[in-house]
């Protein structure tokens, strides 16, 4: 049996420079060379993990099929690649840390002292080895910035690993910032030169260095940094800045990127088909139309925050030969009076999933417009909780109707905390107000049936699907009927009648609420039916 090789990625400089992108963009050109690749991300912050971290400090939380909650460059490797991420696939120093602690409390040490080196070190290695396996290509990226302290013990854990399953084995990818200084004229090296530094001080010299950067690098600056970095020249690849993050990875193709890593690897590969590729930036630059989306949501302060909702929209346009142009509206802000205003120029309005009160009333008055103006609509999680919040209090007419995340004396919870549910006959959790958040969710891939003649059966065109949830709230069976009565379609429930996975309006253009996130599972190649159908139903209405 060949030995799985091993690149990992590392950033320096400063964060935020795109090694997720980098990341999945090799894995997409490796895999379109006919290799099986796996992606996994160690990040350095001692929470668990993202499921309960402010979606502006960390941005947005993916979710696996099996129900991690995990970092979004995960989102990125699912997009890029045919690999599918899981609870192996993300671990931070707080799991890591977790894992070690338990294992001391049981005695595994045998009363031993317990150290970074070598039981942190061992944990993090076998993290890897673990979520590997079955793969010609196993790429890791590592969370941070090097010469951070957090980091340190993910960067001695893969030095370490070079020893242990050889050198042939493994290979090293440095993403640095090469900063151009409008002032000057020119490029700066020096940022790269003492990242790679702290870097090979840790005992870790770069096969490659990607650079990123605004200006194209010349033949002499791509010279000065292998020089004083200790790589070849043709080790030095340029990453700059793109209009689309679909362009990465045929630019890093054009660098060598992929060329240089199956021969340092010593692995034979025929020449990547990357048709794909081509077919979709042509797409993306090239539209016959164009659809604004108003996506009301509550942390659009931060972008990163829906980054795959955002990319699922584009992939929708993808497939409908059109651009998508995002109109990002803080629904805090909204209210009867400027709705209209706000509203007046997007061709589709999206509510996105989130958690807590804080901005739910514009939300609401963003549907009720939608609603009456027959303006196409999708509600995600929240956003689908929210449209029957919305027409239960407008069209049924019981005035305060709310969920009971936000009002729990509410006379008419038609969204409620179900406290446990059935799956093939037994209870599968049980949930109540005093549970730790993320233990009361339900979370990952769950089945539903849609009925035929639906809207949203037309858009996945099958009788059953499978999507990814993250929710603590559900519909409330109490409310079915008199809901229905008044003209709200259920569309799709999970297979034993119990949830409510889906709903709609019949007598709106496209008025579509689903409890799952379809976002999570879209693609470039692939767009996923439901931001297919919507972003065709916002050009109808244009």
């Amino acid at each position: 049996m060949k030995p799985i090789k091993f690149i990992f990625f590392t950033g320096g400089v400063v964060s935020s420079l795109g090694k997720g992108l980098a990341a999945a963009s090799l894995g997409a050109l490796l895999e379109a060379r006919g290799l099986k690749v796996g992606i996994t991300k160690l990040d350095p912050y001692l929470n668990v993990d993202p499921g309960t971290m402010n979606p502006y400090q960390h941005g947005e939380v993916y979710v696996t099929e099996d129900g991690a909650e995990t970092d979004l460059d995960l989102g990125h490797y699912e997009r890029f690649t045919n690999s599918q991420a899981s609870k192996k696939s993300n671990y931070t120093t707080g799991k890591i840390y977790e894992i070690v602690l338990n294992k001391e409390r049981r005695g595994e040490y045998l009363g031993g002292t317990v150290q970074v080196i070598p039981h942190v070190t061992n944990e993090i290695k076998h993290a890897i080895i673990e979520s590997l396996t079955d793969v010609d290509v196993g790429i890791v990226e590592i969370g941070g910035t090097v010469g951070d302290i957090e980091s340190l013990p993910f960067l001695e854990a893969i030095r370490q690993l070079k020893g242990d399953i050889g050198k042939d084995n493994v290979f090293y990818i440095h993403l640095t910032l090469v900063p151009y200084l409008k002032a000057a004229g020119e490029v700066k090296t020096k940022p790269t030169q003492h990242s790679v530094k702290e870097l090979r001080a840790i005992g870790i010299q770069p096969d490659i260095i990607i650079c990123r950067t605004e200006m194209l690098l010349n033949d002499d600056i791509k010279k000065k940094i292998a020089l004083f970095c200790n790589v070849e020249k043709s080790s030095v690849v340029t990453a700059i800045d793109v209009e689309s993050i679909y362009e990465v990875p045929l630019n890093l193709h054009n660098e060598g990127l992929d060329e240089k890593v199956i021969e340092k690897l010593n692995i034979w590969t025929g020449a990547p088909n990357l048709e794909k590729w081509e077919r979709i930036i042509q797409l993306i630059k090239f539209p016959d139309y164009k659809v604004t989306v108003g996506l009301i949501g509550k942390y659009v302060g931060l972008k990163e925050s829906y980054k795959s909702l955002n990319e699922a929209l584009v992939h929708g346009g993808i497939e409908n030969n059109a651009k998508v142009n995002i109109k990002f509206i803080d629904s805090d802000t909204l209210n009867e009076d400027n709705i209209a205003s706000n509203l007046s120029d997007v061709d589709s309005i999206l509510v996105p999933g989130g958690f807590g009160e804080r901005g739910i009333e514009g939300k609401i008055i963003a549907i009720k417009y939608a609603r009456e103006n027959s303006i196409p609509f999708l509600g995600i999680c929240l956003g689908m909780q929210l449209a029957v919040v919305e027409f239960a209090r407008n069209v049924a007419e019981m005035k305060d109707a709310n969920s009971t995340e936000f009002n729990k004396r509410t006379e008419f919870p038609v969204i409620h905390l179900m406290e446990s549910w059935t799956d093939n006959h037994q209870i599968v959790q049980k949930r109540d107000e005093n549970a730790n958040l993320g233990g009361t969710m339900r979370l990952g891939a769950y089945p539903c049936n849609l009925e035929k003649g639906s809207k949203i059966y037309n858009a996945y065109q099958v009788d059953s699907i499978m999507e990814r949830h993250r929710h603590r709230y559900e519909f409330n069976n109490n409310y079915r009927d008199i809901l229905q009565e008044k003209g709200l379609k259920i569309s799709g429930y999970s297979p034993n009648g119990e949830l409510v996975e889906t709903i709609e309006l019949e007598n709106h253009p496209w008025f579509v609420g689903c409890q799952f996130h379809p976002e999570f599972k879209s693609k470039p190649v692939a767009p996923h039916p439901l931001f297919v159908a919507f972003i065709k139903a916002a050009l109808e209405f244009k």
